[in-house]
């Protein structure tokens, strides 16, 4: 097979850029290891930033998101017994979107099923060949059957624990990691949401986040042990804590039900330097990752793509330096949500060494955020997203 560009990956990421190539008229095909039910079945992250929505309208997928996706205006923080709202649109006049990754996960594949694109789903063996030359390509085996790919890019959409990544030189990669001592207890419910808006919680005895994939479906989580097991969570004891970590009307207002999925995940932060090596360039969790408390995984993975679409489609109309700044543009936008993701994730959690002396800062800057039309612009600013290029 020939093409223009090969994409490693049928997340989100490696989707909406086959997507986005296939309306400026760039041929691809996407390979993926797992199969079309597995990608649909990872529960993921469901807050869109408004960039987010607006790309996905450009590719043309935006329909059923607009008809059934939630707007929210702002989100509420509480700690010490009470919520606070934060106004987003009457602070920057901008909107987030609840619509679950899954979802937008399906509309992608709908679209590229009904286009007849390629897509190669269950390809054992994958490896990415000669992308320091000017004839990159990819090879993989399928139904017993060994194939070739010969492309002129290699986009590595295939996650942290991917291929493409891993076969960089290490002395060409520069890793920055920090891994934070606790996890995330999720629970996937068919309940009314708690609030109309997500709520995250500081509480002495840990974080929790309200959170929600409809009007129906409420996504849950509290902060728990990094060494906890699942099997240690019956469905009872999940909601008994969640109680005691909301404010009086919210745990009142809690609707309980069997939980769908439960997992739990740990949280890290990781970026790679730099996301281009020759002819692959990364994009998505294959580059970085940030802890989700400030809903920024999926929405990062859109940016880089927005930014690799725009520079191969440059490339293909003549300017041959396009794809020189990729990387450094990315980047930019990334730190800036590595560093968002990280205060947030340090302002909500309880941290084992932090004390009583942490504890009481953490207070103090929760009340000034709240009280403070600049801090909470700042908080507003960066929730809904920066500004491309900035």
């Amino acid at each position: 097979m020939r093409v223009q560009i090969a994409i490693i990956g049928a997340g989100p990421a490696g989707l909406l850029l086959g997507q986005l190539l296939h309306g400026a008229g760039i041929s691809a095909v996407i390979i993926e290891q797992r199969s079309q039910e597995y990608v649909l079945g990872r529960i993921r992250a469901g807050v869109l930033e408004q960039g987010t929505v607006e790309l996905m309208d450009i590719a043309g997928v935006g329909g059923r998101m607009h008809r059934e996706g939630l707007v929210h205006d702002g989100t509420e923080l509480c700690f010490k017994g009470e919520r606070h709202r934060i106004d987003f649109h009457k602070l920057v006049g901008k909107t987030v979107m609840i619509y679950g990754q899954t979802e937008l996960t399906r509309d992608l594949m709908d679209a590229r099923r009904a286009l007849g694109l390629p897509t190669v789903y269950e390809a054992a063996n994958v490896a990415v060949h000669d992308f320091d030359t000017a004839h990159p390509r990819v090879t993989y085996e399928k139904d017993g059957l060994a194939h070739e790919v010969q492309c002129d890019f290699i986009a590595g959409c295939d996650g942290f624990h991917g291929v493409c990544r891993a076969s960089v030189p290490t002395d060409a990669l520069h890793t920055y990691e920090r891994v934070y001592p606790f996890g995330w207890l999720g629970i996937l419910s068919d309940t009314p949401p708690v609030s109309d808006e997500l709520i995250y919680v500081n509480h002495e005895r840990g974080f929790a986040l309200c959170s929600q994939r409809s009007t129906t479906r409420s996504r849950y989580y509290v902060q728990c042990p990094l060494d906890d097991k699942v099997e240690n969570w019956s469905d009872e004891r999940f909601w008994d804590e969640l109680r005691l970590r909301l404010d009086r009307e919210a745990a009142e207002r809690l609707v309980t039900g069997p939980s769908i999925e439960k997992s739990i995940a740990p949280l890290r932060s990781f970026v790679a330097e730099p996301l281009r090596f020759g002819r692959l360039l990364l994009a998505g969790d294959a580059g970085h990752i940030v802890p989700p408390t400030g809903a920024k995984g999926l929405n990062l993975a859109a940016s880089d793509v927005r930014f690799l679409w725009q520079a191969l489609e440059d490339h293909y109309r003549g300017n041959q330096t396009a794809l020189e700044h990729y990387s450094e543009r990315c980047l930019a936008r990334i730190w800036k949500a590595e560093r968002f993701s990280w205060w947030m994730t340090s302002l909500l959690h309880r941290f084992p060494d932090n004390g009583d002396f942490g504890r009481k800062i953490q207070e103090a800057e929760l009340e000034y955020l709240v009280h403070s039309e600049a801090a909470s612009t700042s908080l507003a600013e960066n929730y809904v997203g920066l500004p491309f290029g900035e």
